[in-house]
C-alpha cells in the first residue's frame, strides 16, 4: 500500500513518541549529559597540565616513530570501548590522520572474528591477544595495549608475550593501572579513574599523537 507523504507526516504528528514537548531532560538541574561533559572537560584540562602525561605521550610518539621509520609495525590491542578505540587508532595510521602521505603499519588485533573465536575456543579469551602478538609480532615491533584497568588478563598474557619476543611495550591506562604499567616499557596514565573518561583522553592522546608521527615522517619524507 502507498501511503502519501500528506499521509505519512499525519501519522508522525499522530505518534506522540515524536513530541519532543514530552522530553523533560533539558529542564532536569541534574542533566546527566551536561554532567558528563563536565567531567570530561576537567579531566582532559588535568591531562593538559600533567607534565609526566605529556613527557610520556612524547615518548611513545618518539617509539612509534621510530620503528615506522625503520619499516616495522605497530599493534594495538583492547576490550570493548578500547577495542573500539584501537581499531580507530589503527585506521588514523594505516589511513591518514589528516595528510596524504605514505601508509604506515598498523593492525588492531581486535578485528579479525574467525581468529579471536577460534583462539578463545582453543586456548581460551586470556589469549586471544597473546596468540596473535606471537604469530605476527616482530622484534622491532611496538604493542599498544589500551586498558582502563589496567587489569585485563588477555591485554597483560599479549605484554608478557611481546615482551619475550623482544617489541616494544606501551600501555595507555587509569589511575589505577599498575598491574599493566609493570608490563609496560612506556606507559600513559590517563588521570581518572572514571571509564568513559579515561577513553576519552586515551583517544585524545592518540589523536596528539598520530599528529605527531604524521608530522615527523612527512617532514622527513620531503626533506629527502
Amino acid at each position: 500500500m502507498t501511503v502519501g507523504l500528506r499521509s505519512l507526516k499525519a501519522v508522525i504528528t499522530k505518534d506522540r513518541t515524536y513530541n519532543l514537548s514530552r522530553c523533560r531532560l533539558s529542564q532536569n538541574s541534574k542533566d546527566p549529559i551536561a554532567a558528563h561533559l563536565g567531567l570530561s572537560r576537567a579531566a582532559l584540562e588535568r591531562a593538559t597540565q600533567d607534565a609526566g602525561l605529556l613527557a610520556a605521550a612524547r615518548k611513545i610518539a618518539d617509539v612509534v616513530i621510530l620503528a615506522l621509520r625503520a619499516g616495522n609495525k605497530l599493534l594495538i590491542i583492547g576490550n570493548g570501548g578500547s577495542a573500539a578505540d584501537a581499531q580507530h587508532i589503527a585506521a588514523e595510521i594505516i589511513g591518514r590522520y589528516k595528510q596524504d602521505r605514505p601508509a604506515y603499519a598498523a593492525i588492531a588485533l581486535t578485528t579479525d572474528t574467525s581468529a579471536l573465536t577460534a583462539i578463545a575456543n582453543d586456548y581460551g579469551f586470556e589469549q586471544v591477544f597473546a596468540r596473535q602478538v606471537a604469530g605476527l609480532g616482530r622484534r622491532g615491533d611496538v604493542l599498544l595495549a589500551l586498558s582502563t584497568s589496567g587489569r585485563s588478563p588477555n591485554v597483560l598474557a599479549a605484554l608478557r608475550t611481546a615482551r619475550e619476543r623482544g617489541l616494544a611495550t606501551v600501555g595507555f591506562t587509569g589511575s589505577q593501572g599498575e598491574t599493566l604499567g609493570a608490563l609496560c616499557d612506556h606507559l600513559l596514565v590517563a588521570p581518572s579513574d572514571d571509564t568513559p573518561v579515561i577513553q576519552q583522553i586515551h583517544l585524545a592522546v592518540a589523536h596528539g599523537i598520530c599528529e605527531a608521527i604524521e608530522q615527523a615522517l612527512m617532514r622527513e619524507a620531503r626533506g629527502k
